[in-house]
């Protein structure tokens, strides 16, 4: 890719600029250029697209999206030492890259969205200490009101057992409150692995690239009953549903829902728990 692009391998770019990883800040950059920009086509056609990308590092995975055409790409990156090489390649692509020095966290998605050109996916290598919050938080943001959301799509590259937990549904060992969110709201598949010694430093853990689709219609509910439930569900997971519902209702609950008592939260569809929710 540095070929395609005429910037220098990663490898220069952060002895260049000094950019050891940060323990702190979840960071573990990904060198590997053919591997980002399989990250970058796992979304789909970029071309008309925003992308916003969340925590570019030294901008890896910034330049294949830009190299596979995406007409602009808004980066969020909390890492101040990052900044002289983003702009790097800001300047390789003019009027294209725009960078923010930020919190993602703090971030407000819903209104960077809402100012940008074409559909909007976001595609990110994610720090794994926030991940699954920004994960939650792009998919239940408090300042949106309704459904679809303002992103098109979600290519995430986030810790092997998360996506796991992610994709799963009922009867299989990662189903539980993640995976009921997002089976209500979307459609999630698991893309490919990337192993440990992909990454600068290497984690101790495999990581998975998940794609992820907003239904058109999920199930109407409220997402404040669905995690009442769900917590009360899975926070005594290995008990029957009649004792671990107590707090929010147990068998008068699950009478009104018509689903037998005797269960256990693992052995419920998505759409179980939807009922169960509504019922509160």
């Amino acid at each position: 890719m540095a070929a395609l692009d005429g910037l220098p391998r990663l490898s220069d770019v952060i002895h260049a600029h000094g950019l050891d990883a940060k323990k702190s800040l979840g960071q573990n950059f990904l060198l590997d250029l053919n591997l980002t920009q399989k990250i970058a086509r796992t979304a789909g056609d970029l071309k008309g697209a925003t992308v916003i990308e969340v925590g570019p590092g030294p901008g890896g995975l910034t330049r294949a999206i830009l190299a596979l055409g995406a007409e602009k790409v808004i980066a969020i990156e909390r890492d101040s030492r990052c900044l002289p090489a983003l702009a790097e390649i800001s300047a390789h692509y003019p009027d294209r890259l725009t960078v923010i020095e930020g919190d993602a966290l703090k971030t407000d998605f819903a209104a960077l969205a809402a100012q940008a050109p074409g559909p909007v996916k976001i595609i990110a290598n994610l720090p794994y200490n926030i991940g699954t919050q920004l994960l939650v938080n792009w998919l239940l943001p408090e300042k949106e009101k309704g459904w679809p959301p303002f992103w098109e799509s979600l290519t995430l590259l986030l810790q092997k057992e998360v996506v796991e937990r992610i994709v799963a549904e009922e009867d299989e060992d990662h189903y539980g409150r993640l995976g009921v969110l997002c089976g209500w709201l979307t459609e999630a598949r698991a893309a490919f692995d990337i192993p440990p010694q992909a990454f600068t430093p290497p984690p101790k853990v495999t990581s998975t690239v998940v794609h992820i689709v907003p239904r058109a219609n999920p199930l109407p509910s409220a997402a404040s009953s669905l995690e009442r439930v769900t917590a009360a569900a899975f926070g005594q997971r290995r008990k029957m549903l009649r004792q671990s519902l107590k707090p929010v209702g147990g068998e008068a609950l699950l009478a009104r829902a018509g689903i037998d008592p005797s269960r256990r939260a693992e052995t419920l569809s998505v759409e179980e728990f939807v009922r169960l929710a509504n019922n509160l």
